[in-house]
């Protein structure tokens, strides 16, 4: 089953990376790479490739999407139709922040643990029990000290999340491993080896390779343009 496997490739020390997609040219690109593990798409680039700012993308826009999908806030009071839906598409795991996009604030601790705990109620009534839940905490984000992400981590992952999205070493440590981390493609900033032995479980590239491909595109056509 897809939602067992792509569960079993979240390990410590050797993550899961995901280049993640944000359509269906990148999605043909990916899949025909003979390393590729596990499809993922990034939020912030699908919106931009739909012509939306991140906040403002649609639970219908981002319904087209492989494996696992950037599931932003969770669309509130829309997330029970929104997991069910994307589960009858095929989609085995998701990202899920613990604040509200709206209101730009944090959703109240036990208020994200039962978000997750619906989500998951809802993949094992669909036949799916292995549906990972990559659990995102903008604590630090919001001003909160590092020890509040870590608790709040912990409560994520007892909730049945399979990993948590934060900062690298104190919370690997911390969360023995479970976490995906944002990696950018710049230089000066920690390498797929660098985090590998740090120890997480899973990279996201989030959008980063959509601005490569945009760089890309404007660099050809101002060559083409003789500017």
């Amino acid at each position: 089953m897809l939602a067992q496997a792509f569960r079993a490739l979240h390990v410590p020390s050797n993550p899961i990376v995901l280049t993640n997609i944000y359509e269906a040219v990148t999605a043909r690109a990916i899949v025909g790479l003979p390393c590729m593990k596990a499809l993922a798409t990034a939020s912030y680039a699908v919106a931009a490739a739909a012509g939306v700012a991140d906040d403002d993308m649609t639970l219908e826009t981002n319904l087209a999407a492989p494996l696992s999908v950037d599931w932003q806030d969770g669309y509130g009071n829309r997330l029970e139709k929104g997991i069910t839906e994307i589960i009858n598409l095929g989609v085995v795991g998701i990202n899920l922040e613990d604040s509200e996009n709206e209101r730009k604030e944090m959703f109240p601790l036990d208020a994200a643990v039962d978000r997750i705990k619906r989500v998951l109620a809802i993949a094992r009534a669909k036949g799916v029990p292995d549906f990972t839940i990559d659990a995102r905490t903008d604590a630090l984000l919001h001003g909160l000290p590092l020890s509040e992400a870590i608790d709040q981590g912990k409560v994520y992952l007892e909730a049945g999340a399979t990993t948590v999205f934060g900062e690298v070493i104190e919370l690997t440590r911390a969360f023995q491993g479970r976490l995906n981390v944002s990696m950018a493609l710049a230089g000066g900033y920690l390498t797929i080896k660098d985090l590998r032995s740090i120890g997480v479980a899973r990279i996201s590239i989030g959008p980063a390779l959509q601005f490569k491909a945009m760089e890309a595109f404007a660099l050809e056509a101002k060559k083409l343009l003789g500017n």
